[in-house]
């Protein structure tokens, strides 16, 4: 029933917020970024998808629009789920619908994380937490210590984060100096996760 899976490329939207779902994607390799448009046009980051999350299952099964907008962030490797296929699945497959009970239960869990974590915190304490966040999504289980690289464009993060990308860059300079974090290029390397926690106030 599956049908075969697809390579897709960085930057390829999979579905734009306010319009109808067609099926659900699977993402087997890659990251994904859902995202909203503020009234000033910018991005405001909700989350970022990883390995395993299925995507656009909200909007199908209350038959409304998409919320949000989906964007890789890398090429990937995703599975897209025709309507009729999706609703067959979660009919007739203990399997998947437990898998679906996964994706929604994380996603939910991100987002009241989020939500405790970042209403009333500075940016500062906001990046750092925000970190910690990306940590687990970009981190392998079993990966050799805790030093995880985070590969997205300081745009992206400071989407997250929700501040300009002149503040980003001005605290993971700070954070560098603190010995929290390391850069490579565009990537950023976790290096100590409990002094983040600690600038995060967690």
């Amino acid at each position: 029933m599956l049908n075969p899976v697809r390579f897709t490329k960085k930057g390829q939207v999979l579905f734009h917020e306010g319009t109808r779902p067609l099926g659900v994607f699977c993402l087997y390799e890659g990251k994904i970024k859902v995202y909203k448009l503020g009234s000033d046009g910018k991005e405001q980051i909700i989350r970022i998808a990883k390995e395993s999350d299925i995507l656009g299952y909200k909007a199908m099964i209350s038959e409304e629009e998409y919320t949000v907008t989906a964007e890789t962030l890398e090429d990937c490797t995703i599975c897209f789920l025709p309507k009729n296929d999706f609703l067959h699945l979660v009919s007739d497959s203990p399997t998947f619908n437990k898998r679906l009970m996964q994706s929604i239960c994380h996603e939910l869990g991100l987002m009241s994380s989020s939500l405790t974590n970042l209403a009333q915190k500075s940016v500062r304490e906001r990046l750092a937490i925000s970190l910690l966040m990306l940590k687990d999504t970009y981190g392998t289980e079993g990966g050799p210590g805790e030093e995880v690289e985070i590969n997205l464009t300081r745009e992206d993060l400071a989407n997250i984060v929700g501040t300009a990308t002149e503040t980003l860059i001005r605290l993971l300079h700070d954070f560098k100096e603190e010995d929290l974090i390391e850069t490579k290029g565009r990537k950023i390397v976790v290096k100590n996760a409990r002094g983040l926690a600690k600038a995060g106030r967690l």
